[in-house]
């Protein structure tokens, strides 16, 4: 690598995506797309479905939910892809994520935007895990909750 190029790398933020090892790559996308106000990712080419362009790539229908991925309408979020794997969740996260459902809210406003976000994800397959107060100056509160397959994620 030239001096120029490492330094020019240097210079620029790297894009992410977050991946999810899961048993219903789809259906957790769709949760996401939900939690996040993102969407799944559109097709490839012309075609108008996934399953149209699967069946043109000559996938497997047994294949056909193997990965799932959704992006963030505006393009400045990042992307989140969904693997199917064999195994299931087998303890706590170690890397979370943080849904910022609250913000720029103070004390009981907060945690009614938050209560409020915790029941309308519920109705999409989350589950409550923990509500924790704001204790000032540094706690705001928040309220820890786990997606349809377990992963855990707080509403902050």
């Amino acid at each position: 690598m030239t001096d120029q190029s490492s330094k020019q790398g240097a210079d620029m933020a790297r894009s992410v995506q977050i991946t999810f090892d899961c048993a219903d790559p789809a259906a957790l996308a769709a949760f996401w797309a939900e939690a996040l106000s993102y969407q799944v990712q559109a097709p490839p080419g012309d075609f108008e479905s996934w399953e149209q362009a699967l069946e043109a790539m000559g996938v497997p229908p047994e294949n056909r939910n193997d990965a799932s991925a959704v992006v963030d309408p505006e393009g400045s979020g990042p992307r989140l892809f969904f693997q199917r794997v064999p195994e299931h969740k087998q303890a706590k996260n170690r890397v979370h994520l943080d849904v910022r459902a609250a913000p720029g809210l103070e004390g009981d406003e907060r945690m009614a935007a938050l209560e409020a976000e915790a029941v309308r994800l519920g109705s999409h397959g989350a589950t409550r895990l923990d509500r924790h107060e704001p204790a000032p100056p540094l706690a705001a509160g928040h309220i820890v909750m786990a997606d349809p397959e377990g992963n855990e994620f707080c509403l902050d």
